[in-house]
């Protein structure tokens, strides 16, 4: 998967942007928010200003981009995010950015690998070496982690957070948890429907799990008066950011309208959502090491994916847990022909991209470049249908669970 994205996808993407003479940047989501955090600190700039846009542009892209150039990228690389991100990112804004971007290269590398064993102590599944290193090599050779990682995507330190509010759950240490998941709303659209999901677990038990709730309310108080103080009406600037980052990304659409239609996408959301909203209630006062609390964390994370208006496929790095769930309970879906055939459809989609990148190294070495890089898509095939894939095995396993936790 590596020489893939390294020999064919990125070796296609740098000859077509040669082409259009289309400037292709660093690729580091880091610097839009590494430059926007050091003007509002250092020079009391407001980050979402065009101005620091502009200069956002001309580090990332190497000049400012035009419009009237059919060309160039659509995405702005404006800051749009929540401004308190920049209390994460501050540390850094005294060193150069190519210091930061190698060290943020390995702290990313370093977190999604720890991420691995950090979900399967969550789940208390106990395996071997071998196959945990398996597992590990299996992550960071996935493509969404390895798009995520060239990237430099925050998505990475997001997931590592919720993994680290998950595990810590399970450890009793609630407190601690909730702090993990407030700073994982620097990305909220992939936090919000687990935020909701846990604070309805955690209200359903009031006595027993306050304090999960005093240490998520408590840092989000401080990061929003943070932000306030950096930044007053920071809010409109962000809200404004975001709309226009849906314009010139030509509002994207969710996963299941992605690959039925707007208008089925939008029934099978409201459908997806009312599914997992009674799988919540059903499952608001289990144990955080119950495995119905397990299940429907990670059935959560999925329909996040899959119901949220983006389909970049770094965000489905979220999937992990639920896929590591399915790999322990394989087993179940091994009892009848039709959950069997199932799985066997399930795994060809799931497998498919490295299938794919395999065929396509073998064919390095005996064809042209330029030939192999005509099929540089191939691996993407099956990325739509992948949540959807982890979703419909996930739910029903689920829904076993829950009953016999009953």
């Amino acid at each position: 998967m590596w020489f893939y994205v390294q020999r064919v996808m990125i070796a296609h993407q740098v000859a077509a942007a040669a082409a259009y003479d289309s400037p292709r940047g660093s690729l580091s989501d880091l610097y839009p928010r590494w430059l926007g955090t050091r003007e509002l600190l250092l020079h009391h700039r407001d980050p979402y200003s065009p101005e620091v846009t502009r200069e956002i542009q001309i580090g990332y892209y190497g000049r400012a981009l035009d419009p009237t150039r059919r060309g160039d990228p659509k995405d702005q690389q404006a800051f749009a995010y929540p401004v308190y991100v920049v209390f994460l990112v501050a540390p850094t804004i005294g060193f150069p950015f190519p210091a930061v971007q190698e060290a943020f290269r390995w702290f990313l590398l370093i977190l999604t690998a720890a991420t691995v064993p950090l979900w399967l102590r969550a789940f208390r599944w106990r395996t071997s070496a071998t196959v945990t290193a398996a597992l590990l090599v299996l992550t960071l050779g996935s493509f969404p982690v390895v798009q995520a990682l060239k990237l430099q995507q925050l998505t990475l330190v997001v997931s590592g957070f919720i993994a680290g509010c998950v595990v810590l759950l399970v450890g009793g240490h609630l407190l601690l948890a909730g702090i993990l998941l407030a700073l994982a709303t620097i990305k909220p659209q992939l936090v919000l429907p687990l935020m909701v999901w846990l604070i309805l677990w955690a209200c359903s038990e009031w006595r027993q799990r306050q304090s999960f709730l005093w240490g998520f309310g408590g840092t989000m108080a401080l990061l929003l008066a943070g932000a306030r103080w950096v930044l007053p009406g920071w809010t409109g600037s962000f809200w404004a950011a975001l709309r226009a980052y849906r314009e010139y990304t030509g509002r994207p659409e969710s996963v299941l309208a992605t690959i039925t239609t707007p208008g089925l996408g939008a029934i099978f959301t409201v459908v997806v959502l009312i599914a997992v909203a009674v799988a919540c209630w059903r499952a608001r006062r289990e144990r955080a090491d119950a495995p119905a609390f397990a299940l429907v964390s990670s059935l959560v994370l999925v329909v996040t994916i899959v119901v949220i208006p983006m389909t970049a496929l770094y965000n489905q790095a979220l999937l992990l847990p639920g896929a590591l769930l399915l790999a322990k309970n394989f087993g179940l879906f091994r009892t009848k022909v039709f959950t069997r055939s199932a799985c066997l459809l399930a795994g060809l989609v799931f497998f498919w991209p490295w299938i794919a990148a395999i065929a396509l190294t073998i064919a390095s070495l005996v064809l042209p470049a330029t030939s192999v890089q005509k099929a540089w898509s191939a691996p993407l095939w099956s990325s739509m249908m992948t949540p959807v894939v982890v979703l419909l095995l996930l739910a029903p396993l689920a829904n076993t669970v829950l009953r016999e936790e009953r």
